[in-house]
């Protein structure tokens, strides 16, 4: 998976992972098209471990990929129901206050 931690001028982070496979790709379902950019997902690949630490106290979380939101269902931070399906990709946003 690619990992890359955005940090805010305010301290918040933005952490955004995706499954290896997906990188640079662009994906479709309907009208909506998203491509899923090495800018924002990084270009550095990170192990299982390396991502659930990422993930753990999170509180913006963007995830794309089935290795990636299993992650964070295996966590217990969202439920498989909270995902949206883009085509076969789920994709999942957890915001926390």
């Amino acid at each position: 998976m690619y990992l890359k931690i955005h940090r805010m001028a305010n301290g918040a982070e933005v952490v955004a992972v995706c499954d290896r496979d997906l990188l640079n790709t662009t994906l479709s379902a309907g009208d909506l098209e998203v491509t899923i950019w090495d800018t924002f997902y990084g270009t550095r690949l990170a192990s299982d471990d390396e991502v659930e630490a990422a993930l753990s106290g999170a509180q913006n979380v963007n995830l794309m990929g089935e290795k990636a939101v299993g992650i964070a269902i295996a966590m217990g931070l969202i439920s498989e129901g909270e995902c949206l399906m883009i085509g076969q990709v789920p994709h999942a946003q957890i915001f926390s206050m």
